[in-house]
């Protein structure tokens, strides 16, 4: 059965953050509303047999630059293209949108999310250093 990929719901992305032990900090419907507020944003699903795979949600910084800001893939549906498929429709969206640029953030500890940016033409275009290191984040960018 083929992964779907669609604008999704925040209740449907919070379905894979609770799955992820990754994160830390489990983000509700509420925190993630919170940060979407009076912003133009962008959520989108992965999704297979009515089950949420992942998610990648973003917003407009400015009327030239579209931030993505927080996604994820289930553990049971890693190393199957769903983040690389999540990231392209991103782009789509984005630049059919009209944006000129697209910034997104991840730290040392994702390296396979630091992969991912960088195959598909994501340029470092900052350090922010922190201790332990592993915690340090990586700016991206990658224009259209």
């Amino acid at each position: 059965m083929s992964i779907t990929y669609r604008q999704g719901t925040l209740s449907e992305c919070v379905q894979v953050v609770e799955q992820i032990d990754e994160f830390r900090r489990k983000e509700t419907i509420e925190t993630l509303s919170i940060r979407l507020q009076q912003k133009r944003h962008l959520i989108q699903v992965a999704e297979q047999a009515g089950q949420i795979l992942g998610f990648k949600i973003g917003y407009q910084l400015d009327s030239k630059t579209f931030y993505s800001w927080f996604g994820g893939v289930s553990p049971m549906a890693r190393n199957k293209g769903v983040a690389q498929s999540l990231l392209e429709f991103q782009q789509q969206w984005v630049e059919q949108q009209g944006y000129q640029q697209l910034k997104v953030k991840s730290s040392n500890q994702f390296p396979a999310m630091l992969r991912l940016l960088l195959r598909n033409g994501y340029l470092i275009e900052h350090f922010e250093h922190k201790q332990p290191l592993s915690d340090s984040r990586i700016h991206f960018i990658k224009s259209f």
